[in-house]
């Protein structure tokens, strides 16, 4: 089966972001495979062609997993912990209303274009960031309060802000947030989206994009100061990354069994079992942040009762959706947030499938069966519909096995399939009942982002409400301890006012050929290949 040389733009969500670590199976083939060495073109299918490979703008999977190559951080973030970690910062420090951020720089780090990673190239680059307003797609929202960098002296810089912005040590991790040198600002932003000025202090070094086909990344030579989490200090051990863009999932998977690709992103469930054993192994990891849900808008329509929402919230049977459509790969929602967040509670119980108290609920709130089943009051049939892009191959056949749940309870789950850009736009104008969709963040502070009345305000609360409150106090602090609380809270208002439904962790499945290995993810579930290498 050969690759194809065309690619359709596969939808991918605004902020939706991607994919995970590694799986018990790495273990076994690595050792079995000998000390990684260096040298080697990796060919990795894609199943979308990024819109933007600049860092600092991109949103998509696709566009992350490539420019995270070309770019340092700060710091780095520890996948297993969350805990946050020395990167180009060898150290730092916070005052103690998390409004002013101190960070000390390791000496030598250089651009590839050879000027030196100091103070005035983080004031330049952060600058930049904000000034791209909403091209910066997510670091947009984590600059919101940014107010000005201060060189301290050639090694110490300082980043004030106007309001508490705890979140901001763990976005200081992201590629969205990583340094480009100050020259790259003098191209356009829609040049370095085609990779024109693309001057980071990463790894790799843009080499060429071919639209919709694919995209060359190059080692870095002379590279030194990668972050404390990598597995070896040095230059990068591939001598180039191939992505290749194939959107068409059986093409995909047929070109990486053929040995056509060394490895391949976004493999279907349908597809998993083949990349079991056979010489192949599977890196897999549920995405923290926001799981897919259906976010409940409370001022439209049968919605506005919160009874209704708490029935729909127990009426929904998590395991059935990933046992039927799904695979063991994925984690039935436990939380709003996905189990790999940091500061995620474990409110199972909370969501623990109930026919008979959905049916209670609705019964007590005066809703009685019709004679299509469909619950009716006051003339009115308990009817919503949930809007949604099919950015995970999946999304339709979990949204119809919901809608078939549902039905149980006498609650009609209308499903309005969209594209990308119309449900951005349904999304700003609040055009709907329920929004089916999932934000990857390793960060609890991305459910401020979605509900608070300040952000998004996806469920159109008023504001004051108690979710703004515990919103607010998770956001005022680094300290784990005196942020879990409140974060907590959050966690729990959500669900108890039924606020959002949450029914699954989107899951990251990487398949590797028996040549591909360390092919691995950072905390915030983006491709790290720093240490893969090829046999």
């Amino acid at each position: 089966m050969s690759l194809l040389p065309r690619a359709r733009n596969a939808a991918a969500l605004l902020a939706l972001p991607v994919l995970l670590t590694a799986c018990a199976a790495a273990g076994t083939e690595q050792a079995a495979s000998g000390p990684p060495k260096p040298g080697g073109t990796l060919r990795l299918g894609i199943s979308s062609a990024p819109d933007c490979i600049d860092p600092q703008q991109a949103a998509t999977n696709a566009s992350i997993n490539v420019g995270r190559q070309l770019v340092d951080s700060l710091t780095d973030q520890d996948p297993k912990t969350g805990e946050i970690k020395p990167w180009l910062a060898e150290k730092w420090e916070i005052n103690a209303d998390s409004t002013a951020f101190t960070f000390h720089l390791r000496a030598g780090a250089t651009f590839s274009d050879g000027s030196p990673v100091d103070a005035a190239a983080v004031k330049t680059s952060f600058d930049a960031i904000k000034a791209l307003g909403t091209k910066a797609q997510l670091g947009y929202g984590y600059l919101a309060a940014y107010k000005a960098s201060t060189v301290v002296d050639p090694r110490t810089v300082r980043l004030d802000f106007s309001a508490p912005s705890a979140q901001f040590l763990q976005a200081s991790s992201t590629m969205s947030l990583g340094l480009l040198a100050p020259a790259a600002f003098q191209k356009t932003p829609e040049q370095r989206c085609q990779g024109n000025g693309l001057i980071g202090s990463g790894p790799f070094v843009f080499e060429s994009l071919k639209q919709n086909q694919e995209i060359v990344l190059a080692k870095r030579k002379g590279y030194t100061w990668g972050s404390s989490l990598f597995k070896h200090q040095g230059e990068a051990y591939l001598d180039k990354i191939d992505y290749k863009i194939v959107p068409e999932p059986g093409v995909r998977t047929g070109s990486l069994a053929s040995g056509q690709l060394d490895a391949a992103t976004d493999i279907q469930p349908v597809d998993e079992p083949q990349f079991k054993g056979n010489g192949f192994t599977e890196n897999i990891r549920p995405n923290p942040g926001v799981v897919f849900n259906l976010h409940a808008n409370t001022t439209r329509g049968v919605l506005t009762d919160e009874k209704v929402r708490q029935a729909v919230l127990k009426g929904v049977d998590r395991a059935e959706v990933v046992n039927t459509v799904l695979t063991p790969s994925y984690k039935a929602a436990t939380s709003i947030l996905g189990s790999a967040t940091p500061l995620v509670s474990d409110l199972s119980q909370q969501l623990a499938y109930d026919q008979k108290a959905a049916a209670a609920l609705l019964d007590g709130a005066g809703w009685v069966p019709g004679p299509d089943g469909i619950r009716v009051k006051n003339g009115q049939r308990l009817s919503a519909s949930v809007v949604f892009s099919p950015v995970f191959n999946q999304n339709r056949s979990v949204l119809e096995l919901i809608q078939q749940q549902l039905r149980k309870i006498g609650f009609d789950l209308r499903i309005e399939q969209h594209t990308t850009a119309e449900t951005t736009q349904i999304q700003l104008s609040g055009g709907y009942d329920f929004l089916w969709y999932n934000v990857t963040r390793a960060d609890p502070d991305i459910l401020r982002s979605q509900f608070s009345t300040k952000a998004g305000n996806r469920s159109k609360l008023t504001p004051g409400n108690p979710l703004d409150v515990a919103l607010d106090a998770q956001s005022s602090t680094v300290d784990t301890a005196k942020r879990k609380p409140s974060a907590d809270e959050v966690q729990k208002l959500i669900i108890d006012h039924a606020y959002a439904v949450p029914v699954f962790e989107l899951t990251q499945v990487v398949a590797l050929g028996s040549q591909a290995h360390a092919v691995d993810f950072e905390a915030s579930s983006r491709l790290q290949l720093f240490d893969a290498w090829l046999s």
